[in-house]
């Protein structure tokens, strides 16, 4: 507890030095105009020439609180339909600008950039977040409880257009305010904050929340935007029909057949109140959406896949919860997917999110078809969080899947206390979180919880915490990486900025611990982290040496691959890791990690590298690679995962992309092409070919090829 004090000591002193640097002028203004504004990049109307300058921008990185090293200025038009953001990023070496990205939900942080988030609701907590580049790429996502969830999924309707000149590079923003969701008030005041990124010098500058503890997310630390008045939250339909078309072709000897489908659908979303969206979807499709990557499990326990698909990425976050990484109350991959990750037809369903009051609202009901075995189900989730204070809240979530034969459903109580001003400038987070199973094959053992406390600041990043959940704690429409057990968890990360000419900062891991027991206080399994030296450089290069201790009781004997077996016992073993990575902004760059060391009753040597070119800012390439040598008493045996992605981005409306990945486990190979053409904001083309090849006998053999067109229109109404 002294050392925890001290810690805390050394923060705030740090962090008072600091804050008495802040810039108190927390006011931007909007300036209405009835000039028609080409967005063009060019800047040119009148109307940027009168309207109010924001200019006073603050590094974050590399030196924090300091001046600017390029002069960064934006202004703020509206009018009754739109809001116009212009940006003058000059340079005085605009030839040295990074910007290798044009594709949609471009990796920003790689390049050049600009990002406004603007939190029309002044909830100081949610917001919307836009991204461009120099070359006039567009990501953007939604943003929740002030960073702790991120959507990057969520496509807003808006447009950008850039130049680069000698002075530097300009961005010219439209964002139509049906694409926001706000009050109905003749004044609006909505949380804003800017940031700029200029990647060779890896500067970060921002015009507040510019200190090291924050993140443009922070919205509580973010300025305030005035100006804006009589606008309204338009009653608007958005109509998405779709068709698909495709054909499956199979090879002999694996019995496909070949087959032709067609598909019609709509994705439709209507505007109930300001503040409330009501989504709807008919004979729900996902064509389009990329295959997942396989790995080889070496664990006992289930691998978890991220959520691709639109439809349930877009107002994710109200569906989060302060269970953690352990737990998923609601995991959407459990629609339309069975176990086998095989497709299951989804007939079609509802989802409403928004805002009501301090409220957050979430609802999802979703119909699947019979198939695999499977009978026709329903799946639906509920969800309120309530705001509470300045940045906490207090939420409800339940969850029902329902068939014929059965049913399954969680209820669940989760909350959130941040402060962000404790001990000077550093935050402090306390959550929490409880749930039961309620099924007719479950009478008792089913409950679930987290509690923990995280001060996760730039020098001190300390964590503690204690998760549980018993043996038939099973939420259906959820995930749990394992169940009957309880963790402790903590951690400590030292980071120190010594005035050392090519590093921008010392990291050290005195500790990080999962200790996993029973009932009985018996120990199930402990993993333990200790990192003697870790660096990053001011040019962008990262290393980190760590010392990990595991220990895993196995109750019964582990089928670990191909039939060689681990026998049931308690095992300790110790591992060494090195990890480097380059600065992922340059034209090449890579990353290696080697682990080497014991594996339970045995050795294991792992290996990973990965090599990203970007050629230009239409052609990028990567590959990866990852290989374990393991070495047991039953056997040996070798891993190869292998993976490789090719884009060619014709324009910032037109994208190509190739995966293809092979595994010694599954020994076949997985082509997946994709083309993405935008011929207008909303609406949108893809042409996907999947085709899988059989290399077991050296010999590549088509097992199985599709190709499927699908055409998606979008259609806005004015009510």
């Amino acid at each position: 507890m002294k050392i925890f004090t001290f810690l805390f000591s050394v923060s705030l002193v740090s962090s008072t030095v600091v804050f008495s640097q802040v810039n108190q002028n927390n006011t931007a203004k909007a300036t209405y105009t009835k000039e028609i504004i080409t967005v063009d990049g060019l800047l040119n109307e009148s109307s940027w020439k009168t309207a109010d300058v924001i200019a006073k921008f603050t590094q974050r990185e590399l030196n924090e609180g300091e001046k600017p090293t390029e002069l960064t200025e934006v202004r703020l038009l509206y009018n009754y339909d739109n809001l116009y953001v212009g940006v003058w990023c000059y340079d005085s070496n605009p030839n040295e600008i990074i910007s290798n990205s044009l594709e949609r939900d471009f990796s920003y942080w790689l390049d050049d950039n600009f990002e406004i988030i603007l939190d029309t609701y002044f909830d100081k907590r949610n917001g919307y977040l836009f991204i461009t580049n120099p070359n006039g790429a567009r990501s953007d996502a939604l943003v929740t409880d002030e960073g702790n969830g991120i959507n990057t999924n969520w496509n807003g309707i808006w447009d950008v257009h850039t130049t680069i000149t000698s002075e530097g590079w300009f961005a010219e923003i439209i964002i139509p305010f049906t694409t926001l969701k706000f009050y109905n008030k003749n004044s609006q005041t909505w949380g804003v904050n800017f940031e700029r990124n200029i990647r060779r010098k890896r500067e970060q500058v921002l015009w507040k929340a510019w200190l090291r503890n924050y993140e443009l997310e922070k919205l509580s630390q973010a300025g305030e935007l005035h100006g804006i008045e009589n606008i309204k939250n338009k009653t608007l339909i958005e109509l998405k029909p779709f068709v698909v078309g495709g054909i499956q072709k199979g090879y002999e000897p694996y019995d496909f057949e070949n087959t032709s489908t067609t598909k019609i659908g709509l994705d439709a979303k209507y505007s109930l109140t300001s503040s409330l969206t009501l989504d709807a979807t008919i004979n729900t499709d996902f064509a389009q959406v990329e295959a997942d990557q396989e790995k080889i499990n070496l664990t006992r326990f289930p691998l978890f896949f991220p959520e691709k698909r639109e439809f349930f990425l877009e107002g994710a976050g109200i569906f989060t919860t302060q269970f953690g990484g352990m737990i998923y109350p609601f995991y959407s991959r459990r629609i339309g997917l069975n176990s086998a990750r095989q497709l299951i037809p989804i007939y079609g369903g509802l989802r409403l999110v928004g805002t009501s009051n301090k409220s957050n609202l979430g609802f999802l009901t979703m119909q699947t078809a019979e198939k695999y075995g499977e009978p026709t189900t329903n799946y639906t989730v509920a969800r309120l969080k309530q705001n509470v204070l300045e940045s906490s809240y207090i939420g409800f979530m339940a969850t029902n899947k329902q068939s014929s034969f059965a049913y399954n459903r969680f209820l669940g109580v989760d909350g959130l206390w941040t402060n962000s001003n404790i001990f000077g400038n550093n935050t402090l987070v306390i959550g929490g979180a409880f749930g039961t199973i309620i099924s007719p094959s479950v009478k008792s053992d089913n409950l679930a919880y987290r509690f923990y406390v995280d001060y996760p600041n730039d020098l001190i990043d300390y964590f503690i915490g204690i998760t549980a959940a018993q043996k038939n704690f099973n939420p259906e429409m959820g995930f749990v990486a394992r169940n009957d057990f309880n963790k402790f968890s903590s951690q400590l990360k030292i980071q120190p900025r010594p005035e050392i000419s090519f590093v921008q900062y010392l990291q050290f891991k005195p500790f990080e611990l999962d200790y996993y027991y029973d009932r009985q206080g018996a120990l199930q399994s402990l993993y333990y982290e200790g990192r003697p030296l870790g660096f990053s450089t001011e040019s962008g290069e990262f290393f980190e040496f760590n010392i990990q201790r595991t220990a895993d009781r196995l109750n019964e004997e582990f089928d670990i691959l191909d039939g060689i077996i681990i026998p049931s016992g308690l095992y300790w073993w110790t591992n060494y890791e090195i990890q480097f990575e380059t600065n992922s902004s340059h034209s090449i760059s890579g990353a290696l990690f080697y682990r080497w060391g014991d594996f339970y009753n045995g050795k294991r040597d792992v290996i990973s590298f990965e090599i990203v070119g970007k050629i230009n800012k239409h052609l990028q390439i990567a590959a990866d690679y990852t290989r374990n040598y393991i070495t047991l008493p039953k056997g040996k045996f070798t891993t190869h995962e292998i993976a490789s992605r090719i884009n060619y981005n014709f324009s910032t409306m037109f994208s190509t992309s190739l995966f293809a990945q092979w595994n010694n486990e599954d020994k076949e190979i997985n082509f997946n092409f994709r083309l993405h053409w935008i011929p207008s904001l909303g609406s949108e083309v893809y042409l996907v070919y999947n085709e899988l090849l059989d290399s077991q006998e050296r010999i590549l053999k088509p097992e199985v090829a599709v190709i499927q067109l699908k055409g998606v229109y979008y259609l806005p109404l004015k009510i």
